[in-house]
């Protein structure tokens, strides 16, 4: 027997969260400051089910910018010099592909975030 399963938590780690949650809140993330008991203080964003967090790297906690991450978002070409606005660097430009409209950003903190608009059905 089979069971399914759905990513429901993603968490990226980041030496300076405010700008972090700056850079997603220009796809529409909308952020929530959290702290849990005596943990750190982060961003939490939740859609549809699926809980995305910024918590502060720090010393005794492992970077996560080698995680490629994606995103749908209602328009690539609109939603990219937003990104670029804040400091993105785009390493693939929009182009359309099998899968849609697509592009490649690095994040300020390294991780590779691709962007992705469906092509209508």
């Amino acid at each position: 027997m089979h069971s399914t399963s759905s990513l429901n938590l993603l968490v990226l780690r980041s030496p300076d969260i405010e700008r972090a949650a700056q850079f997603y809140r220009q796809m529409g993330l909308l952020f929530t400051r959290h702290s849990h008991g005596s943990g750190p203080e982060h961003y939490t964003s939740e859609t549809a089910g699926m809980v995305f967090e910024i918590y502060p790297l720090t010393p005794k906690s492992h970077s996560t910018t080698g995680t490629r991450i994606g995103f749908r978002v209602d328009s690539v070409d609109q939603i990219l010099p937003l990104l670029v606005q804040v400091g993105a660097e785009i390493l693939t430009q929009p182009t359309d592909s099998e899968w849609g409209r697509r592009a490649v950003v690095k994040d300020l903190d390294g991780h590779v975030v691709e962007l992705l608009t469906p092509s209508p059905a």
